[in-house]
């Protein structure tokens, strides 16, 4: 039952790992010229702003050194575990490493209007992208011309695992329209949150993130002197809109996110047992009642047949109520 926040996490290190849809365009005073999301240059001024106030405030564990640089699912796991470390070690992160990711490639959709969005592939220091290790996936979002781009969603895959994106002659990544999928982009956290809750629509693929999750879920639900529920809520609009990229295999890959709320009951005499990293965000007294309420970021492989295969999950707790 008990989950540590995870506010990132790198590899063997242990540090940090983790939308919005390309479907449909947003036109904004007027833009409505398909152009590319970013010039490579700046994509690479983004990232390397993310991680100097990443490692900035994961150092400080302050959650305002990096919270220009965050959004969407990722800013809400991130800015809560820093707002629980701030309390837990107030003199900052004795532990701290720079995050340094070399070797950066871009993938860069052309869409109208804004907001706009790029996905960013680095490897942490000393690897390569021939050389099979783990590289960082990472999604950026802009908002407005005026606004700066702030990494919505984050995930790590091993080298030879990341999909090849398609893109056009100009070198451009092509959205999908999702008619030729298993699942609409714009559907998977809807029907995510369902399945979780209900087991149905059936669009999932058996994994650690579908049917192993609804049976650990079931296994929690009935402890001694305990209960457990769970309540998923899909998000789909704003930062937390889906963001997705055709493959070349005729699929897509997708970032998307969900919420989850995971109550623990206890009979009297007892009391839930509160983690020391949650407790900085718990409202309220715990006495026989403790409320979770968890941000999950998901990546899903959608081919154009077949079932949805979930293949990486980031999650932290973001707020807790006692009662």
């Amino acid at each position: 039952m008990r989950r540590p926040i995870r506010t990132a996490w790198l590899a063997t290190a242990a540090m940090a790992v983790l939308s919005l849809t390309a479907s449909g365009c947003v036109t904004v005073h007027g833009e409505l010229a398909v152009v590319p999301s970013v010039e490579r240059s700046e994509a690479a001024k983004a990232l390397t702003a993310f991680v100097d106030a990443y490692n900035a405030a994961d150092k400080a564990y302050d959650p305002a050194l990096d919270k220009g640089r965050v959004t969407g699912a990722l800013g809400a796991i991130n800015q809560a575990g820093l707002r629980s470390k701030s309390v837990t070690s107030p003199g900052g992160n004795p532990h701290h490493t720079d995050l340094v990711l070399d070797d950066a490639r871009f993938t860069i959709p052309k869409k109208a209007g804004w907001p706009r969005w790029f996905v960013a592939d680095a490897a942490p220091a000393g690897q390569q992208r021939s050389g099979g290790g783990v590289r960082w996936l990472m999604a950026f979002v802009r908002e407005s011309p005026e606004a700066d781009w702030k990494a919505a969603y984050l995930t790590t895959m091993a080298a030879g695992a990341i999909p090849h994106f398609t893109t056009g002659s100009d070198g451009y990544a092509v959205p999908p329209t999702g008619a030729d999928l298993a699942v609409a982009p714009a559907r998977l956290s809807a029907d995510y949150a369902s399945y979780l809750q209900t087991g149905s629509p059936d669009d999932f693929a058996p994994g650690p993130h579908t049917d192993r999750w609804r049976a650990d879920r079931a296994h929690d639900a009935k402890q001694p002197a305990s209960t457990v529920q769970y309540a998923d809520q899909p998000l789909k609009g704003g930062a937390f809109t889906p963001l997705a990229l055709s493959t070349q295999d005729g699929g897509a890959f997708v970032f998307f996110a969900t919420r989850y709320f995971q109550r623990q009951t206890t009979a009297a005499g007892f009391r839930p047992q509160v983690a020391a990293d949650v407790r900085p965000l718990v409202r309220g007294t715990v006495h026989t009642k403790l409320t979770k309420d968890w941000m999950s970021s998901q990546v899903a492989e959608v081919p154009a047949g077949g079932k949805v295969a979930i293949i990486s999950r980031l999650e932290g707790v973001t707020g807790a109520t006692g009662s």
